[in-house]
């Protein structure tokens, strides 16, 4: 066993020396010996929960890893965090709490481990806003570090085909036009999730899980195994064993976590037709490290990017079929073996990126994942759009969509509730441009996706008729022609807030533009006219939110980051 020398580790605070008798009593008090008051303290962190499935599991995966940093040589203490799952808050003002959960999640582990003088960390995260929000304590604390997902949930049968939580959100709209009766969606939504674990196309939480291999902070193959599976537990014990290792070479987030792997995070999502917050998520994990990486970046490498998983929502795979044919080691593969990554990037197991995925064999007569000679389409899965619509940019998915163009009329709703009622009551037209706005990070607060109102057009048949423009979000299960992510955003005068019914807007995803068809001197006028707009939310979590978060194309972050740093936690 490792002799270790915890004069350069932060938990030397807690357990070394006369002066730390105290702490040390605590220690005793909990069961641990002297030998394992003297070994490196990990914390594993997980975002466990009784809210949703999508963390369910975390627990018991938290049990293997904490084996797993016993048997390499540490003496790992778990702690939790919280979580908001968006299934469950998504539709209602709940979903203000989302995004502003990324940042608790952050914050929170940040202040455990400093409290506690940790001097290591696994971080276990389940649904959409927790893996970024794990993946940014570990750059912001900058000691050695290993992140796992939960997996996904397995897919449900309905009639014959697989399904997700998503049919469900559609089936909703599918009842209100009455093509699907109560009966059958009763019969739906009880056999649509039938696991634990997260949503199973390439929504948001699978495109985190796909990034956090390609980033290099977990253990390549890690992330695709569904959440009941036993195997899960291997990858837990691994990633313990992994993280000692990482203490023992003093091998750091910052050292793994470069420009060169955030663009290989983009190219992935592009590539796998992955979700739009991934143009939040991973300026806000740059900006962790003190590294600039915009959602502009994000979607230029997903525009040259080719898009060569076919997986939901735009496509017809689940994450168990990609787990089948091999796993996320084999988009890697197929990526690399195409000069579309940079192989150079350190990883979590020590080694680069193309050493890592050296030995994958690309699989045969298989219709998941194509090589790059055979993509589905040339561009990547979002792209972005700026125009005088939204001058700082805005964001849409266009996998598996067959029109990148749309001309149509404006018809503006302050806020999600007023939109849904309308599509409820197909208050609503063929060539509308349906506005949600005043739900941006400020002006919500809390930037909430509006997944149940997309998901109620297309339930009712007119996904292919409609647009849908806001400065809230989508979410990474949402289909057709939705662009979020909007800025600058309505509350802070952002020109979405200027948008009058009848305005005329053209969108094209072709060219990367976004405008309204109104003249300078009128939109000045209305300029002028403009008034900033209260919300609800003068107190408490989200109020403090609302004070601190910066803008959408620069990850919607709450504080300076890792520029403005003058220490780092990892080296007091």
């Amino acid at each position: 066993m490792t002799e270790w020398d915890k004069s350069k580790l932060p938990s030397r605070h807690t357990t070394v020396g006369p002066e730390r008798a105290p702490h040390r009593s605590y220690y005793y008090a909990m069961g641990l010996t002297e030998a394992e008051i003297a070994q490196p303290f990990v914390g594993v962190a997980t975002c466990w929960n009784e809210a949703a499935p999508c963390n369910i599991d975390l627990h018991r995966q938290a049990q293997s890893v904490k084996q797993g940093v016993k048997a390499g040589g540490g003496t790992p203490r778990e702690f939790t965090t919280i979580t908001v799952t968006d299934g469950i808050a998504m539709g209602h003002q709940g979903m203000k709490s989302s995004l502003a959960s990324r940042d608790a999640i952050a914050d929170t582990v940040e202040l455990t481990v400093r409290g506690h003088c940790y001097d290591a960390l696994v971080g276990l995260a389940g649904c959409d806003k927790s893996l970024p929000g794990m993946m940014m304590a570990m750059l912001r604390l900058n000691i050695p570090s290993v992140f796992m997902y939960g997996g996904s949930i397995l897919p449900g049968t309905y009639k014959g085909r697989d399904v997700t939580v998503v049919d469900v959100f559609e089936a909703v709209g599918q009842h209100a036009a009455g093509n699907l009766s109560e009966e059958e969606l009763h019969e739906l939504e009880c056999v649509a999730c039938p696991s634990a674990g997260a949503c199973g196309g390439q929504f948001t939480a699978n495109t985190m899980a796909t990034v956090s291999e390609a980033i290099g902070l977990a253990l390549p193959g890690s992330a695709g195994t569904p959440a009941p599976f036993e195997e899960r537990d291997r990858w837990a014990a691994e990633s313990g064993r992994a993280v000692m290792e990482l203490v023992r070479r003093n091998l750091r987030p910052r050292d793994i976590v470069t420009l060169k792997s955030l663009e290989n995070a983009a190219v992935i999502v592009g590539a796998t037709g992955g979700s739009t917050n991934a143009g939040l998520h991973l300026p806000a994990i740059a900006h962790e490290a003190g590294i600039a990486f915009t959602m502009d970046d994000v979607v230029a490498i997903m525009r040259r990017t080719p898009y060569i998983a076919d997986l939901k929502p735009g496509g017809k795979y689940v994450a168990y079929d990609v787990h089948k044919v091999g796993g996320i080691p084999v988009i890697i593969k197929a990526l690399l073996e195409a000069g579309l990554l940079h192989g150079d990037c350190m990883t979590v197991t020590g080694k680069t990126l193309a050493e890592n995925h050296k030995d994958v064999i690309f699989p045969e007569n298989q219709d998941v994942i194509y090589p790059v000679s055979k993509a589905l389409s040339p561009t990547g899965g979002v792209v972005g759009l700026k125009g005088n619509l939204a001058p700082d940019g805005a964001i849409v998915k266009v996998a598996g969509m067959k029109t990148l163009r749309f001309e149509g009329t404006a018809l503006c709703f302050d806020s999600e509730e007023e939109a849904f009622q309308a599509v409820e009551q197909r208050a609503y037209k063929p060539g509308d441009v349906i506005v949600i706005r005043y739900e941006g990070p400020k002006g919500g607060p809390g930037m909430r996706e509006m997944l149940s109102t997309t998901a109620a057009i297309y339930g009712q048949g007119m996904g292919e008729s409609v647009a849908l423009i806001t400065d809230g979000r989508f979410s990474g299960a949402t289909r057709g022609f939705c662009i979020g992510h909007v800025g600058p955003e309505a509350a802070v005068g952002g020109p979405i807030a200027l948008l009058r019914n009848g305005d005329r807007i053209v969108i094209d995803a072709e060219r990367g533009s976004i405008d309204m068809l109104v003249e300078e001197a009128e939109l000045a006028r209305r300029r002028s006219e403009w008034q900033p707009r209260r919300t609800d939310y003068n107190a408490g979590a989200l109020w403090k939110y609302a004070q601190l978060v910066g803008p959408a194309h620069l990850g919607a972050v709450t504080h300076p980051g890792g520029a403005a740093e003058t220490h780092c936690y990892a080296d007091q």
